[in-house]
């Protein structure tokens, strides 16, 4: 794939209107690379820190992170267009912000004008949409955040509080715990785990690692595009890869 090829991520929990949103973007924009389909938030998220695409479709209600919340997460690095239901309470604000936003099932005009104009915004900085979708994500409701993590250990089950985790890490299949008395594998994927996850207490820093961010006792940035945190009363050096350098602000 060429440098100036376009790059797309789809993102939708049906398997139909994904599919046919597929199937409509190869002919309305064939020259558009989608260097991934996803069938939740999380999996949505995963592949965006992976792949980096230009633009990201996404569909404003999954499992797991919403679409909506994973373009909170995006934060202006790519262009997002949302794909929502008819009548869904998102469509007026996404009028009201001169959103581009697609309905199900998704028409082939209604795509030409959307394909047109990420066409003509490309070379141009994503739009600012933290504002309008932090009033949106202020109407759904979420589950309580994860209190307790159950890891089991030989023929023991602990149950580790969440508050006392310092930092979780992806270890192939498993995900290990890093806690004030040790620490723990367990069989929730990260990606997974992100979701159950207070954010503004726990901060995903790397594709591979959240920490607690009471834990954090400084950011240091190594060299122009490097940059690590070190914990307190710990040793370890964890790497801050680019997408979450802009959470600490003063470097």
């Amino acid at each position: 794939m060429d440098a100036t090829t376009p790059t797309a991520l789809v993102a939708d929990d049906e398997e139909a209107p994904r599919e046919q949103l597929l199937a409509a973007l190869a002919r309305r924009w064939p020259a558009l690379a989608v260097v991934a389909a996803a069938a939740n938030g999380s999996d949505a998220w995963d592949a965006f820190l992976e792949h980096e695409p230009a633009v990201c479709f996404l569909d404003v209600r999954m499992p797991g992170l919403t679409g909506l919340e994973v373009a909170q997460r995006i934060r202006g690095r790519a262009h997002v267009v949302f794909v929502t239901a008819h009548g869904d309470h998102a469509l007026e604000a996404f009028d009201a912000g001169a959103v581009d936003y697609l309905m199900k099932p998704v028409e082939d005009e209604r795509l030409g004008r959307a394909v047109d104009r990420l066409q003509q915004r490309l070379n141009q900085p994503p739009a600012d949409l933290q504002g309008l979708i932090g009033s949106l994500l202020g109407g759904l409701r979420k589950p309580a955040p994860l209190d307790v993590i159950q890891a089991g250990v030989g023929r023991e089950v602990k149950l580790i509080r969440v508050e006392d985790v310092v930092y979780f890490e992806s270890d192939a299949r498993y995900t290990r715990v890093v806690h004030a008395d040790g620490d723990a594998l367990i069989r929730l994927p990260l990606k997974e785990l992100l979701t159950q996850l207070d954010a503004e207490r726990f901060w995903q820093i790397h594709r591979s690692v959240i920490v607690n961010q009471r834990c954090i006792a400084s950011a240091l940035r190594v060299d122009e595009g490097q940059m690590v945190v070190t914990l307190r009363g710990r040793s370890e050096r964890l790497a801050v890869s680019r997408h979450f350098q802009g959470l600490f602000r003063g470097l």
